[in-house]
Order: structure tokens, then C-alpha cells, then sequence
């Protein structure tokens, strides 16, 4: 105990420590988030400032390409990545979703393979929701999470074994504000990181499977490798063999695409594989080469899976998955259920399945839903055509990806005032709903989907891409700043008249505004709107909690 006082010297909690609280901030586990923090920070810093550096090099007209320093490593064929774990052999099925109690528990409930519980992009992450949702996987893993709701219950089932649990932490860039160490904001990856292996480990280990996670956003191999040297501290803290801890890295940016062998190699012998997270490589791309003229994009609904540069992304990370024995998981059904329009629900259950069968038949070992009732679509689709647990043995050694190819930058189709619409639509639902501190926004489009921060991402960035270059849309009008701000203005006015009192549309229009003009642009809308949801209190001394 006199160790832990030591530790937790310098660490403070500003957010609200509720009854349900104390069993997941306790002492012991808030001197392990600062070991943590004292370990790790610094080169997380670091690692961000080389984001920085690499931004001007691309600004300047660099183009990514393969790293000659790691080569290699991509052209030795003896070494792989781990054997799958236990849980992760068939993942045919994932569910994903925020780590609110209901969704939790519809989530286990859900015909799935696998459950990825978010913290990232489709929770805002306010206080209460970070906290409770440790809470809730504390009490998932236990088989504690049970509650009623008004009239209705909602409860575990017991008929069979649950989804396999999979958490995915904030990126490398996002602070947790409420935690502090030595005077600095705790990283929000290693919070929630940190305070789930802490509580859950051995408890998961007991149960025969293991802390696994989902790691997002990261930019280069050495962001990895931060996460494997995390990894093997944490193990080592409370006894655990290493290998335990399975990661699987979602390459949602086009730098990593360039280093996918490399982020197996790091994590290696943590290496669960690599998810195809298609909507932030979009936001990836044209964030990157946003000073580019010759990377401007079309409409977002042009911008699909069977374009150049994502067929590419994809053949890669299939083909060097299977070299390493690691999975290659395919990316987001993310529409959702009509109920009121047959025929509309028709066409949009119709594209699931065109995407699904995409994806199995290109090699991907299993695929995302965002909702359960698209469960079935995707087992069906997968069990016809891939009746093994998994596709490592499909090799795609026909594949031959270069530099050109991961930037082939021909997409066919047109800009239109109607996709500037839709994109202003969706950033201000998106971040409306952050804002007032809730998840990711269904209600905004037709057919509706889920949208998270992800594609609000997407669609500031092209708008900021087309003022910023000056393009003209089909209808023959050049977008420019003024045209910009006119139509957000329609936008945010129309949202704000039917949503009602209490809605922040014109307060999310005003940092929208900053973003889709060309000028100032945020590294992550995230970022820029964290210190509306950030209400830190009175510090209160770690040792006291």
C-alpha cells in the first residue's frame, strides 16, 4: 500500500466519482494508469509530433511510399504474427458499438461472432460515458450487467456461449481530461486501455479467453510498437504470460496502409490482424493530400470499395495478412433497418449483401454490423462462402500493390450541391449529437445509417477540399468560401427548426464553419470539440478515492 501512496503522488480525478465508480477507480488501479503515463507519454508525444512532420513532408509534395529502412522485414516470409486465440479463431460476425449498458447487453445477445465494445469514434467521450462504460464491461465480463428499464428487462442470454469481447481504446491523439498525472491530461488510449485490463484480465483469463482490443487511428509501425511495449508492461505488472493480450490494428489511415507487415511485425506475438476500417482511410486520404489538387474526390457516394486506390487498400491488407497467419477483417455494414419503407429496406439490405459478398469472396476472414438485425445477412452470406472458420489459407499471391496503386486517385463521378448538402448534414448531426454528449447519429440520412465520426470526418474534409481547390460542381457553381457557409447556414438553420428546443446545430454550425472553408482545419473534429463535453471539477487526490 505504501508503494501504491507513492505512485499515486501527483494524480488527480476532476470528473464525478459516483458509488458505481469506486469499484473501477480504485487506488490500485489509478497507480496503474499512471505507470502507464509516466512509461508512455513522452514517446506518445513524440510519436504525434512526428505526425507533424511527416504532414509538411506530404504538404510539400513527398508521396508516401514502401520504407526502404523496413524492407526487410516485408521480404522475409519466415516470420508470422500469433496463432489466433482462443475466441478469435472464427470472427466471421463482429457486432460494434458503444459501451452504453443496453448496447452491451444487445450486443452479447446479438447472433455474432464477436463484440467490439467502442470508446472511440461512435461514443462522445464525455466523462460519464467513459467511466460507466468501464462499469458495464466490469459487470459484462462478470455476467453481472442485467437491468431493467422502465417496463422492460434486459438480460444476458443463457442459451449460448456470448460473443467473444474485443475493446477498442481512443486513439494515440485523444487526451482524457478528468485524469491527471504529474499535472498532465492522461492519454485517453492508455485510460481506457488501463482501467479495463486492470479490472478484467484475469478475470477474462479465468474464463478462458483474454484482454483483446481493437487499436485505432494509429499513423506508422512505431505507434504499434507503443502499443506492443504497453502490452508487455501490462502483462508483466500482474503476472500474465505475454501473448496474452491480442491486439487487432484497424488501418483506417493511408500512411499505415504503406506499413502493414511492419505493424505485424511489432505486434507479433500480439497480433490478432487487420480490419479494413474503410470510412477513416477515406478521411485519411484526403486529409493527407488535402493541399493536392490531384487528390480531390467526388461525391462520397461515389467513393466506394471497388474504386482504385480502396481495391487496392484492400487486396494489401488481405494478402499480407495471410502471409503472416493473422486475420484480414473486412470493414462496416453500417446501414440500419427500415421499418416503414419495405422497398427502401429492400435496396439497403440488398447493398449489405453485395458488400458482404464482396468481402468474402476477395478473402476477408469476417466482417462488421452495426446493427444485430444485419447479423444474419452477413452469417449467411459468409457460411455460404467460407465454410472454414476463417480464409488464411487464401494466400492472394496474384496480388502485386505499388505506391501507384494505393494512390491512384481516378474516381469516376461528379460533385454536386446535393453530396455538399449531405456532407454538411452529416457533420452537423454528428457533431450536434457529441456535443450534447451522445453517440453516433442515425437520423440524418436516407436511407438511414449509422454515421459516426468516421464519415463526419469524410464529409468536412471534402468540403474544405473542394473550397480549398475551387472545383465546380455538376450543376456548373464554383465552391468557394461564401457558397460554403450559405449552404451550411441552410443546412444548420433546417436541422436546428425541426429538431426543436435544446438543440446545438447553430453552436456545432459555428465550429463547422472554421472547418469547411479552406482555411484552418482541425487534425480530428474530436479534438476541436473536446472542451465542450470536458467538465472538470474540483481535483481530487488519487489516494482518496
Amino acid at each position: 500500500m505504501a508503494a501504491t501512496d507513492t505512485i499515486l503522488q501527483g494524480v488527480s480525478v476532476t470528473g464525478k466519482v459516483g458509488e458505481a465508480h469506486r469499484k473501477i477507480l480504485t487506488p490500485p488501479a489509478l497507480a496503474f494508469l499512471a505507470l502507464l503515463h509516466r512509461s508512455f507519454n513522452g514517446t506518445r508525444k513524440q510519436l504525434l509530433e512526428r505526425r507533424k512532420i511527416r504532414q509538411a513532408e506530404i504538404d510539400r509534395g513527398v508521396l508516401p511510399d514502401f520504407l526502404p529502412e523496413t524492407k526487410h522485414i516485408r521480404e522475409n516470409p519466415t516470420w508470422k504474427g500469433a496463432p489466433p486465440a482462443p475466441g478469435l479463431i472464427d470472427r466471421r460476425v463482429e457486432i460494434t458499438g458503444p459501451t452504453d449498458r443496453k448496447m452491451v447487453v444487445n450486443a452479447l445477445n446479438a447472433d455474432v461472432y464477436t463484440y467490439m465494445a467502442d470508446f472511440e469514434d461512435s461514443s462522445a467521450p464525455t466523462w460519464e460515458n467513459m467511466i460507466n462504460g468501464q462499469v458495464n464491461l466490469y459487470d459484462a465480463n462478470r455476467r453481472q450487467v442485467d437491468f431493467k428499464q422502465g417496463q422492460k428487462e434486459y438480460k444476458l442470454r443463457t442459451d449460448r456461449k456470448l460473443p467473444t469481447l474485443i475493446v477498442r481504446p481512443r486513439g494515440w491523439h485523444l487526451d482524457e481530461k478528468h485524469v491527471t498525472v504529474d499535472g498532465e491530461p492522461v492519454s485517453g488510449g492508455l485510460f481506457d486501455f488501463g482501467l479495463y485490463f486492470f479490472h478484467n484480465a484475469v478475470e477474462l483469463q479465468r474464463r478462458g479467453y483474454g484482454p483483446y482490443f481493437y487499436l485505432p487511428k494509429m499513423e506508422s509501425h512505431l505507434e504499434a510498437r507503443l502499443w506492443n511495449d504497453v502490452f508487455n508492461l501490462a502483462q508483466d505488472y500482474i503476472g500474465m504470460p505475454r501473448g496474452t493480450i491480442r491486439g487487432t490494428v484497424l488501418i483506417e489511415t493511408i500512411l499505415a496502409a504503406f506499413e502493414m507487415d511492419e505493424i505485424i511485425y511489432e505486434l507479433r506475438d500480439h497480433s490478432s490482424g487487420l480490419n479494413c476500417g474503410r470510412w477513416d482511410y477515406i478521411f485519411s486520404t484526403i486529409k493527407k493530400f488535402r493541399q493536392n489538387p490531384n487528390f480531390v474526390l467526388p461525391d462520397r457516394s461515389c467513393v466506394t470499395m471497388t474504386v482504385p486506390f480502396m481495391d487496392a487498400y484492400v487486396k494489401l491488407l488481405i494478402q499480407t495478412c495471410h502471409k503472416r497467419g493473422v486475420h484480414a477483417m473486412g470493414g462496416m455494414a453500417a446501414q440500419i433497418p427500415i421499418k416503414d419503407d419495405k422497398k427502401a429496406n429492400d435496396v439497403a439490405m440488398d447493398n449489405v449483401r453485395a458488400d458482404k459478398l464482396r468481402e468474402v469472396r476477395a478473402g476477408h476472414d469476417g466482417t462488421w454490423v452495426a446493427h444485430p438485425a444485419l447479423a444474419s445477412i452477413a452469417t449467411d452470406i459468409f457460411n455460404k462462402h467460407m465454410p472454414t472458420p476463417n480464409q488464411l489459407f487464401v494466400r492472394r499471391e496474384d496480388v502485386q500493390i505499388g505506391q501507384n496503386d494505393l494512390l491512384n486517385m481516378n474516381v469516376p463521378g461528379s460533385i454536386t450541391e446535393d453530396g455538399i448538402r449531405k456532407n454538411l448534414n452529416i457533420g452537423l448531426g454528428y457533431m450536434e449529437a457529441w456535443i450534447r454528449g451522445y453517440r453516433h447519429e442515425y437520423l440524418l440520412t436516407q436511407p438511414p445509417r449509422r454515421e459516426d465520426a468516421a464519415t463526419a470526418e469524410v464529409s468536412r474534409s471534402q468540403v474544405w477540399q473542394w473550397v480549398r481547390h475551387g472545383v465546380s460542381t455538376a450543376e456548373g457553381k464554383r465552391i468557394d468560401k461564401a457558397y460554403a457557409l450559405k449552404l451550411l447556414k441552410e443546412q444548420a438553420d433546417e436541422l436546428a427548426s425541426k429538431a426543436g428546443k435544446g438543440n446545438k446545430y447553430h453552436l456545432a454550425a459555428q465550429y463547422f464553419a472554421g472547418q469547411v472553408t479552406g482555411e484552418d482545419y482541425a487534425d480530428f473534429l474530436t479534438t476541436l470539440l473536446y472542451n465542450e463535453i470536458t467538465q472538470v471539477g474540483t481535483p481530487s487526490p488519487a489516494s482518496k478515492l
